[in-house]
């Protein structure tokens, strides 16, 4: 199965930069004439994976929408990510869980243990006790060969002042909170060619006013939020993250899945298109 890293790095060279965010917002599912239950969440996301399939290579179903309707919910989004993963994509996890010792590694059991229920490819966590306290989940990825993403700059503004806070002690003293969460995981990935532990950072955002440059992101995969609704634009794609585009995960959610099920795989190909160009 190889590491996620090499793996993402082939879906991204295979289908480009965008990955589907699987949000089925309570509009959204009326939208597409659907109900606001289990059911409707779990035919909602079915339909997203078969317009994904083919036309980009990475989804991310955000676990909150389907957690709502509880156990059925749950039920609904364990078919999505197996359906997913049968088409051959790769399934990011937005759960953004995050603790300490083993609850953190309980987390990973369950988002990342092969023959889990709930099994995906890589998940969202939160380092807000630090990075290291991850460390649990962190061993537990690399060692089934899946990966991490964690918050490091996230797209929407109320996290600012945390995010470019200076740290003051340290070996990071002097940092942005988001500059050492990028040097601690960069550390981590050691290997030739794109690590399988990533950060998020939203593509509405300049990296110059989070303390960050490109250079520090080599070789380190960013998951991208923020296009399209939020703000951000994909032909900014290059001009955002510099040297390290290509290794961008590219979100796109509320923008596309609007759209409707019947145009949402060509809305997904032009954005496709459209990172492409700006790289």
């Amino acid at each position: 199965m190889g590491d996620f890293g090499a793996r993402l790095e082939s879906a991204l060279g295979t289908f480009g930069q965008i990955c589907l965010g699987i949000d089925p917002h309570s509009f959204l599912l009326e939208q597409w004439g659907l109900g606001d239950n289990a059911e409707g969440v779990r035919e909602f996301g079915l339909r997203a994976v078969d317009a994904a399939t083919g036309s980009v290579g990475i989804v991310k179903p955000q676990v909150a929408f389907f957690e709502r309707h509880g156990g059925a919910g749950i039920l609904a989004l364990e078919q999505v990510i197996r359906s997913a993963r049968a088409a051959g994509l790769l399934v990011i996890a937005d759960a953004k869980r995050g603790d300490i010792g083993s609850t953190v590694e309980a987390y990973g059991q369950a988002w990342l243990s092969p023959g889990s229920p709930l099994e995906a490819d890589a998940m969202t966590v939160v380092a807000y006790q630090g990075v290291e306290s991850l460390r649990g989940v962190i061993d537990l990825a690399t060692g089934a060969g899946k990966g991490l993403f964690i918050l490091a700059a996230t797209s929407n503004p109320e996290a600012r002042a945390t995010q470019t806070a200076e740290v003051r002690a340290g070996a990071h003293a002097g940092a942005t909170v988001a500059r050492q969460v990028v040097n601690e995981v960069g550390a981590l990935n050691t290997g030739a060619g794109l690590g399988s532990i990533g950060v998020v950072i939203g593509g509405n955002l300049v990296l110059h006013d989070l303390g960050l440059d490109s250079a520090a992101l080599d070789g380190t995969p960013i998951l991208a939020p923020g296009y399209g609704e939020q703000g951000a634009s994909l032909t900014d794609l290059g001009s955002t993250f510099g040297a390290a585009a290509p290794g961008v995960v590219a979100n796109v959610g509320r923008g596309v899945l609007k759209l409707g099920p019947e145009r949402l795989s060509d809305a997904l190909r032009s954005a496709a298109d459209e990172a492409r160009g700006a790289l």
